[in-house]
């Protein structure tokens, strides 16, 4: 089993109401929970780990998961509230004000983990869950608790308007990538992650002399590169697609990756450092699908393994 460790959140969308005053709908989102999501649908065997809170919000996200055959019985519930992401549309760019403070989420701590069962064999890790403490902190403990024989893979999706710490949460980031098998950035993930004036290859370099076996690469229409430890770079274009939004698209890209790699039997910390350019081609291609379906609509709604 995939188990997806990290934020479940709620975004609350405007629009109109019957009066006609402006109104907000809440939608399921978080990067972890759009992960699970989609790998979920695609057919692969998912969990996920995170706090949710017991009020309506936090049962909606439950819902949501098992409705897309995502394992819950990992999942940290109490009484705190729900984290909430109001966004704000202006000349069709999106800002967000975050309601995140003593949520379920936020305030999950290494105390309240539970055991992992043998069945989990692959951990990923992601999203706003590595920002916030001390949900943050608890996330490096369980990946340094159960990541030492289970496959990690690590998708920062950084935010920087999210930041308050940016030396502390490079220093937790490399302390993650350090133990990780599978890195995946954007192209803006690694130009604020190395700042340097390195070209992008170089940076690569930097991010796998941390220890990743696999380094993605991720250039929106520029498509994806993944690199391997020997040196070996192997690039797909993005799926041709027309464009309804591109949220979520990150996310289904990780699953879509995770469950190729899954469904080649490759999904393992002993095989990851001997994955073939072939392999990790066929995993680019099939993420790259898997995205390209759900930019193609709105809203993050990650296909089915039918709609492959």
């Amino acid at each position: 089993m995939i188990l997806c460790c990290g934020e479940a959140l709620i975004d609350m969308i405007p629009g109109p109401t019957l009066s006609g005053q402006a109104g907000f709908v809440p939608h399921t989102g978080g990067a972890v929970f759009n992960t699970a999501i989609a790998l979920g649908r695609l057919g692969a065997r998912t969990g996920m780990l995170t706090g949710l809170s017991r009020d309506m919000f936090g049962q909606q996200l439950s819902t949501a998961l098992k409705a897309s055959h995502v394992d819950t019985s990992l999942i940290i519930t109490s009484d705190r509230p729900s984290t909430l992401a109001f966004v704000q549309l202006v000349d069709g760019q999106a800002t967000y004000s975050f309601f995140d403070e003593n949520s379920a989420g936020r305030m999950l701590t290494p105390d309240a983990l539970p055991t992992l069962p043998p069945e989990v064999s692959a951990l990923f890790f992601g999203g706003i869950s590595l920002v916030c403490e001390p949900g943050a902190e608890t996330y490096v403990a369980l990946l340094e608790r159960d990541g030492h024989d289970r496959a990690v893979m690590i998708d920062p999706n950084i935010r920087p308007g999210f930041i308050r710490d940016a030396a502390r949460y490079r220093a937790r980031l490399a302390r993650m990538m350090q133990q990780a098998d599978i890195v995946k950035l954007s192209d803006e993930d690694l130009a604020w992650l190395l700042p340097a004036p390195l070209s992008r290859r170089e940076k690569v370099e930097t991010i796998q002399d941390m220890g990743p076996s696999v380094v993605i690469l991720t250039c929106g229409r520029e498509g994806a590169s993944g690199y391997l430890a020997d040196g070996t770079q192997v690039h797909v274009a993005a799926t041709p697609v027309e464009v309804t939004d591109t949220v979520g698209a990150g996310d289904t890209f990780n699953a879509g990756l995770l469950a190729m790699l899954s469904e080649l039997g490759q999904l393992h910390k002993a095989k990851l450092p001997f994955l073939s350019p072939a392999q990790l081609q066929e995993a680019l291609e099939h993420a790259a699908r898997a995205a390209a379906v759900t930019v193609s609509r709105a809203g993050a709604n990650p296909p089915w393994a039918a709609e492959m």
